[in-house]
């Protein structure tokens, strides 16, 4: 026994340190070293027993000789470099010389070579490569055909050798048979254990990380699963294999989990994607199905390098974690939300900025230098007449100031929720006349004319009269206000089944097709700066898309640069049956040019200014 643990230790000590890394690697060399030295021992034993039955050698049986050492050259090779598969290439080709020669000096029909010609698809099949497999294969059967041939027509006949010599060389193939045997044997045993090793390291991790481990191959299929995961209860490990985790994830996710396996298999990182696996289902509330419920799950993947995976892999073995990163996830997304109404917020802190300050100041200054001007004696004029001119444009100030004051407020009051919506009936034809009165002046000043289009017997509201007021107050004073010199703002309302729809229609300057889906965000307008031509806040529709939606209504707009603007709000005709009212409306945008207002039976046309 001793001397046996002698023998493995100097085998062992012939390993190259390359493959020493890995145990089962390590065992693997030993083997191919400790089976080619009995191997090249066995023939070097042969030769003197030839040269005591034959007598002196042959050139071809000394060249024979020569290629049966081979394996001994394969073992230097082996031990110096550490490549394994170069020195099985060397024993093949030692093979395929030593049956060439036995053949040539032998006979073409010696059986002993063509034992030998057998041996070598058998070395190659435990280099584990295709490639050299079938190559060996390729080779062997070719010189057996033409071994065969020159058998047939009685080439390389040698009708004096000794019939002992074919027995000697068979004799030596059994053993070297022998020999490939017990290396796959215990290729087979190795291949076993590191399988073994590889489903407890496996099973190990996962109950470790409490995370789903599955080992794919370079398409993707799933060829070892670890046990089932703590953060997927839904699935099962079983149904896994193969393509059932691909057949899991999300069509639109698919091609990203192709590329991570790709990417692992071909690069030396980690390779990580988030896609949203398939874990359960639910009953449809649409039909007799079932709807899948989808979870997002981190896939980790890396390459398992070679020597250090099962041999039937080798070079293509990923391994990979999978963990449900779903409340990750919706975490990030909330996270994303939050900054982009962050940055929505500055923003609309800057509009307020450039739109409030420039909305402030003129006003101010008004009071200011027209209020010194009368309360200094030697600045204030004489003539009466100017002295309520001053007076008037005050009054005027202040009330543009508690203007943007009160939307400011009304906006607050609509965002944090606490503006109360105080539903009461009213007729809807007075309130349009009133709101077409208190713009008369401002549309007279800017020679704007305004027609009144109302039908007969339109059912009351019920809504907040207040509110309404100011919606279409808003409304009109931005058509006059976008209206050029001599044009025309049309205001009226039609019944739509449960609901009134308002417009207001002008022939102004209109809205790109840009700026049409931003407008009622607060203290937008289509020219944020300060050397707007027009005044105003960009409070005013963000005010009505409030107070709309506070009554559960809608808003449309038309509009073309050019060819005037018609904004639509559609209100039910009560509000309180209008469901849970919403802290704005969305508006729905058309950008083409607004058409005429339809003519409505019974219907009220009166132009005003």
């Amino acid at each position: 026994m001793s001397h046996l643990s002698s023998l493995e230790g100097r085998i062992q000590a012939l390993v190259h340190e390359s493959a020493r890394a890995c145990p089962l690697e390590e065992a693997r060399h030993a083997l191919f070293i400790g089976t080619r030295l009995v191997i090249a021992l066995v023939a070097a034993a042969a030769a003197p027993l030839c040269l005591a039955i034959n007598g002196a050698p042959a050139a071809w049986q000394s060249l024979a000789f020569t290629f049966a050492m081979m394996p001994l050259v394969a073992v230097v090779v082996v031990s110096r470099s550490g490549r394994i598969v170069l020195g099985h290439l060397i024993c093949i080709a030692g093979l395929i010389g030593l049956s060439v020669t036995i053949s040539l000096g032998a006979g073409a029909g010696s059986s002993a070579a063509m034992v030998w010609l057998v041996l070598a698809p058998l070395e190659a099949a435990l280099s584990f490569s295709t490639a050299i497999i079938a190559t060996t294969a390729i080779s062997s059967l070719v010189i057996a055909v033409l071994m065969s041939f020159a058998g047939r027509f009685g080439l390389f006949d040698a009708p004096g050798h000794a019939a002992s010599s074919d027995l000697v060389f068979t004799a030596v193939a059994i053993l070297y048979a022998l020999g490939l045997a017990g290396c796959w044997l215990r290729h087979s045993e190795l291949r076993s254990r590191r399988d073994s090793v590889y489903a407890a390291q496996y099973t190990t991790l996962s109950e470790a990380l409490g995370d789903l481990v599955l080992r794919y191959d370079r398409s993707g299929a799933v060829i070892s699963t670890g046990r089932e995961s703590d953060t997927l209860p839904g699935v099962n490990t079983r149904e896994l294999m193969g393509r059932g985790f691909f057949e899991r994830i999300q069509v639109a996710d698919r091609p990203t989990f192709l590329k991570t396996i790709a990417d692992a298999a071909r690069g030396d990182g980690t390779a990580v994607s988030t896609v949203r696996l398939r874990t359960s289902s639910v009953a449809s509330d649409r039909g007799a199905f079932e709807e899948p419920v989808f979870d997002w799950v981190e896939i980790r993947a890396r390459k398992i390098v070679a020597g250090l995976q099962p041999m039937e892999h080798d070079g293509a073995s990923v391994i990979a974690v999978v963990r449900n990163v779903s409340d990750r996830v919706e975490a990030q997304r909330i996270l994303e939300t939050s900054k982009a109404e962050s940055e929505r917020a500055q923003g609309w802190k800057d509009r307020f900025l450039a739109n409030v300050s420039h909305e402030l100041r003129t006003p101010l200054n008004a009071i200011i230098g027209f209020s010194e001007m009368l309360g200094n004696e030697q600045l204030a004029p004489r003539e009466e007449a100017k002295r309520r001119e001053y007076a008037g444009i005050i009054h005027t100030s202040g009330q543009h100031l508690l203007s943007v004051v009160n939307s400011i407020l009304d906006m607050s009051k609509i965002d944090a929720g606490s503006f109360e919506v105080q539903a009461e009936p009213f007729a809807v034809a007075p309130l349009i006349e009133s709101c077409c009165d208190m713009v008369r002046l401002k549309a007279e000043e800017a020679n704007v004319e305004i027609v009144r289009v109302c039908p007969r017997g339109i059912d009351e509201l019920t809504a907040d009269r207040r509110a309404c007021k100011q919606i279409l107050l808003n409304l009109l004073s931005n058509a006059v206000k976008f209206t050029p010199h001599g044009g025309r703002v049309t205001i009226g309302v039609r019944p739509e089944g449960n609901s009134l729809a308002f417009f207001v229609s002008d022939t102004g300057i209109g809205i790109t097709a840009a700026d049409l889906p931003r407008l009622g965000d607060p203290f937008f307008q289509a020219r944020s700066s300060y050397d707007r031509p027009y005044e105003g806040t960009g409070l005013g529709l963000s005010v009505v898309k409030g107070l709309v939606g506070l009554h559960g209504g809608t808003i449309s707009m038309e509009s073309e640069p050019g060819q005037g603007t018609c904004v639509t709000v559609r209100l039910p005709l009560d509000c309180r049956r209008a469901g849970p009212p919403s802290s704005t409306a969305k508006i729905e945008v058309i950008t083409r040019a607004p058409a005429a207002p339809a003519a409505l039976a019974f219907t009220t046309v009166k132009k005003i200014a």
